[in-house]
């Protein structure tokens, strides 16, 4: 079983340790411009609970806590305007996934045509 790492930078950034460029935040999440974007619009969305990946997310989070990030989502695509031309959610997993932050986060890609 993973351990939590409370020194990655989504930890540090969610104790306000380190800046960010925020989007939107509420009780459960924080949003923020991703700092090496890969997409014209990229903003990461960050839960507030210690958790490692998805599943982590799903598997330690109470429904309330799990249903609020995934409403606070829609409220981020509202406001960035990407409902019309459509977006991409990605979260990353594991070595294999992709994963380079160990704190469950998704990346909100638009603005152009996605080539992932």
């Amino acid at each position: 079983m993973k351990m939590y790492n409370s020194e990655n930078i989504f930890a540090k950034i969610l104790r306000k340790e380190i800046p960010c460029e925020k989007v939107y935040e509420d009780e459960v999440s924080l949003f923020i411009n991703d700092i090496n974007p890969i997409a014209k619009i990229h903003v990461l969305g960050i839960p507030k609970s210690p958790c490692i990946d998805y599943s982590d997310f799903i598997e330690k989070e109470n429904d309330k806590n799990i249903s609020a990030f995934f409403n606070s989502v829609e409220k981020v695509l509202t406001l960035l305007d990407v409902k019309k031309d459509g977006y991409k959610i990605i979260t990353n997993s594991g070595i294999n996934g992709g994963q380079e932050v160990p704190h469950f986060h998704i990346h909100i890609l638009a603005g152009e045509k996605i080539k992932l």
